[in-house]
């Protein structure tokens, strides 16, 4: 039976998400890491899209972006995956299917809740106890909001700003709270890390449990 048509729309907000098949390590050293964020940087520029928060695990990837054309997204994920299958095949000599069925892709709305989505992707390696400390995890946006990191890859959350005064923001970003109260509003089920990186789903949880006072 065909797959049916993916719904990616353009000029869009998206929640991408890809992962190793059958949850296999898909970056096994530091350089893997690097190779892959090489990648978005090459194919980003061939077919741009706006990326604003990240975040690279062993066996998956997440990206809080927005379409401009959806077939050149569409595309870009394309690439961006079959490139570094090749890499990884010839590093490592990988046979059989690499990742697992096509990109998820799960609509975000713009609105208050858009930068906290990114605050929870970044936290994955804090859930799955990669880390003791988000700051330590050197492959996703987090380090750009709250450190004031630069990273050309990103366009700025369009809510941070709203945070606090410039020179607060990023440690408004740093307390920046996600609470169970988003049950009633924004739950979504997709499959990530969520407290054990081979966990099959995870609860996304976009809400504010108390906006930041500065």
């Amino acid at each position: 039976m065909p797959r049916p048509p993916r719904l990616l729309l353009s000029h869009s907000y998206y929640h991408i998400m890809a992962r190793g098949n059958n949850r296999h390590t898909i970056f096994e050293s530091e350089d893997d890491y690097g190779y892959y964020i090489k990648l978005i940087k090459r194919f980003k520029k061939e077919l741009p899209f706006n990326l604003y928060h990240f975040c690279l695990m062993p066996n998956h990837i997440h990206l809080l972006a927005q379409t401009k054309k959806a077939e050149n997204f569409s595309l870009f994920m394309k690439k961006i995956n079959l490139a570094y299958f090749h890499h990884y095949n010839k590093r490592y000599g990988w046979v059989g299917h690499f990742w697992q069925d096509r990109f998820k892709s799960q609509p975000v709305g713009k609105d208050e809740y858009f930068i906290q989505c990114g605050k929870y992707v970044e936290l994955n390696p804090l859930r799955a106890g990669l880390v003791k400390d988000i700051e330590e995890w050197s492959y996703s946006s987090y380090r750009f909001y709250a450190l004031g990191e630069p990273n050309k890859l990103l366009t700025p959350d369009p809510f941070f700003q709203d945070l606090a005064k410039k020179e607060k923001r990023q440690k408004a970003y740093q307390e920046l709270l996600i609470s169970d109260m988003v049950n009633e509003s924004y739950d979504a089920k997709i499959w990530g890390s969520g407290g054990q990186i081979h966990n099959e789903e995870e609860k996304v949880r976009y809400h504010l449990k108390n906006k930041v006072t500065v």
